[in-house]
């Protein structure tokens, strides 16, 4: 197991769970035990300790696991062309009959950053709380998740704030429909944001911006985006461009005639038969793996929730193989758990299901401007053929009927368990618009097929 974050606690659990009782060897890039990341960003100031995961889930990694080895980062790979493989540490190398990496995400920093600060680890968010408990301006740059949920925490705290977003709105993530209606949070929290404004260089008083003016931050946060921590696989294993790993539904690393769609080799093999195929006997959970959804195509791990979830299907798959006996150990039907991410930014508690495409419509549930809670309905772009199109604001009107593609929710629990449902079924759901965009009624009323 390479990784001892949550994907790799839960792998090693779920392992020990059904039964595995032989070797498992944990390595670690941190020094420390495994720990909960939200909180690092949404309980910067008021929660300074860890979130232990030994604490929250009950797992103690050393108690699961025959050797951890903490603070030692894995820095090459070999496949064997029978199966195995060696893991390269500064230590020495460490072979293995099966390998999940679970090393997570590296936050972005661009070249000739180096002064600003970001936040992914723990020992990030202690250096950051250390340079805001110093005073004076902080600056965020990117209004996506991060940003948005350090901006809140610290202009709480009294700090004064300034967020500077490249982009026309922030949260780039929601689509440009909705992204804007997040613009007023940040006002309305006491920070001012800064739009269609890039960063050209950052210094130790603050960032330059491309029109030539220069914004002072005692403490600049660049909080522009992770990337997964794959570099050091090199070229042992298919990564795409942002350097995941492809992963069948069993979340075992795709190459060759591996199909991305179930899992299954060509010939009707199971997971567990794969490695006689020249399969390499490796599995991807969490940040770093590409999974391929029947509902939604390619959906990226990157959330906290993937890392929960995804662990149990891969600990079946790796039980299998290295027991050789699928009989005993089958991996069940891979399930297609409903992509989810939560944030709390801004004095909002945001929720967002499904996978909304770049060409998504929206159709709002309750009104975005107003005090209350709200929701947003992505659509399919051929959302009721024949009917009334969308305005030119990419909000739909008119329509009767859509292929619902994900939900966001925001102060509005009520409809996150509803959204769950209307996502999980086997394909993506058909609902009636306007039963959807009646914030009264249920939100289940408006499932059609």
């Amino acid at each position: 197991m390479v990784g001892a974050g949550l994907a790799g606690l839960r792998t090693v659990a779920a392992l020990r769970e059904r039964g595995f009782d032989g070797q498992v060897h944990v390595l670690g890039g941190e020094p420390w035990a495994p720990y909960d990341r939200p909180p690092l960003s949404k309980h910067l100031l008021d929660r300074p300790e860890p979130a232990w995961l030994a604490d929250e889930l009950g797992h103690d990694l050393h108690a699961l696991a025959d050797r951890v080895d903490t603070g030692r980062a894995a820095r090459g790979l070999l496949v064997d062309p029978d199966g195995g493989v060696v893991v390269r540490t500064d230590a020495g190398d460490a072979p293995a009959d099966a390998l999940v990496v679970a090393t997570g995400s590296v936050a972005v920093r661009p070249p000739g950053w180096e002064s600003a600060l970001t936040l992914h680890t723990l020992d990030d968010a202690r250096r950051l709380r250390e340079a805001l408990g110093r005073g004076g301006p902080l600056v965020v740059v990117g209004a996506g998740w991060i940003g948005a949920e350090v901006a809140g925490v610290a202009a709480a705290a009294g700090l004064e704030v300034t967020v500077i977003e490249a982009g026309a709105a922030p949260a780039a993530a929601l689509g440009p429909v909705v992204g804007p209606w997040t613009a007023p949070w940040y006002a309305a929290a006491g920070v001012r944001l800064l739009l269609g404004s890039p960063v050209v260089a950052v210094h130790a008083g603050g960032v330059d911006l491309a029109d030539g003016s220069t914004v002072a931050g005692a403490t600049v946060l660049v909080a522009v985006g992770a990337r997964p921590a794959t570099a050091w696989i090199g070229d042992a294993l298919p990564r795409t461009p942002r350097g995941e790993l492809p992963v069948d539904a069993h979340h075992r690393v795709v190459v060759g005639g591996v199909l991305p769609g179930d899992g299954r080799a060509p010939g009707g093999d199971t997971p567990g038969r794969q490695a006689a195929r020249g399969a390499p006997a490796v599995w991807a959970v969490g940040d770093v793996a590409l999974r391929r959804s029947a509902r939604h195509g390619l959906v990226p791990g990157g959330h906290w929730d993937a890392a929960l979830r995804g662990p149990d299907v891969a600990a079946a798959a790796v039980l299998a193989h290295l027991t050789g006996d699928d009989d005993a150990h089958p991996p069940a039907e891979a399930p297609d758990p409903v992509p989810y991410v939560f944030s709390t930014q801004l004095g909002h508690e945001l929720a967002l299901l499904g996978q909304p495409g770049p060409t998504d419509r929206v159709v709002p549930r309750g009104d975005p401007a107003g005090a209350d809670g709200w929701t947003a309905l992505y659509v399919a772009a051929d959302a009721s053929p024949g009917a009334p199109g969308p305005g030119t604001s990419g909000v739909l009107t008119g329509v009767l009927t859509g292929v619902l593609t994900g939900v966001l929710t925001v102060d509005r629990p009520r409809d996150v368990a509803a959204a769950r449902r209307l996502l999980g079924g086997r394909g993506l759901p058909t609902v009636d618009l306007a039963a959807a965009a009646d914030p009264g009624r249920p939100l289940r009323d408006a499932l059609l097929a």
